[in-house]
């Protein structure tokens, strides 16, 4: 093995797809791209990690909801555009071609040509690491779609996409042996 830079070391450990988050600040929509994203135990809480950096930390702080959209690899140019404009001067969903709806519990839209969409509330704000503390409201799912690859963020530009999935289901359902703990 060769040394690896320790401030690249987070290159090798990905946290989950890269997602658009959608706000509203009250007067309009916006859309930020992060690639930053956890779920939070096995409940619908998830994490995003962003900060006063970033435009759309002010509606998620006034309006405390957003929506976690998750597109696929064919929004890769829109996703990697998204999060390189301000949406200070920016309509991004203008600009990208991208469709917002209406959702039912917070008003920040759902985008229409993404694979899934998060309505969700703003139930915790980590300052210290800039983490933002979502519960899931309600989510959505275009069954319709074909191609549901997600991307993933290496960290130095380059992506890696979803390749076909793997079911263990079954094994990781088994029975496990009285006093035997899964590690």
């Amino acid at each position: 093995m060769r040394r690896l830079r320790l401030n690249r070391a987070f290159t090798l450990i990905e946290p989950g797809p890269v997602v658009l988050v959608t706000t509203h600040d009250g007067g309009k929509h916006n859309i930020m791209t992060i690639s930053w994203t956890m779920v939070v135990d096995f409940t619908p809480l998830f994490a995003i990690t962003t900060g006063a950096w970033n435009y759309s930390f002010a509606a998620l702080r006034k309006t405390r909801e957003c929506v976690i959209a998750i597109p696929t690899v064919d929004l890769l140019d829109e996703v990697v555009g998204i999060g390189t404009c301000s949406g200070a001067d920016t309509d991004k969903f203008a600009r990208f071609g991208l469709t917002p709806v209406r959702g039912k519990f917070v008003r920040a839209p759902l985008i229409k040509e993404c694979l899934a969409n998060i309505e969700c509330r703003v139930i915790d704000i980590v300052r210290k690491h800039n983490i933002v503390v979502l519960e899931g409201l309600a989510a959505y799912m275009d069954a319709a779609r074909k191609d549901r690859r997600t991307v993933h963020a290496v960290g130095d530009g380059t992506f890696i996409v979803d390749g076909r999935r793997l079911d263990r289901g079954r094994m990781m359902a088994a029975k496990i042996p009285e006093g035997v703990r899964r590690s």
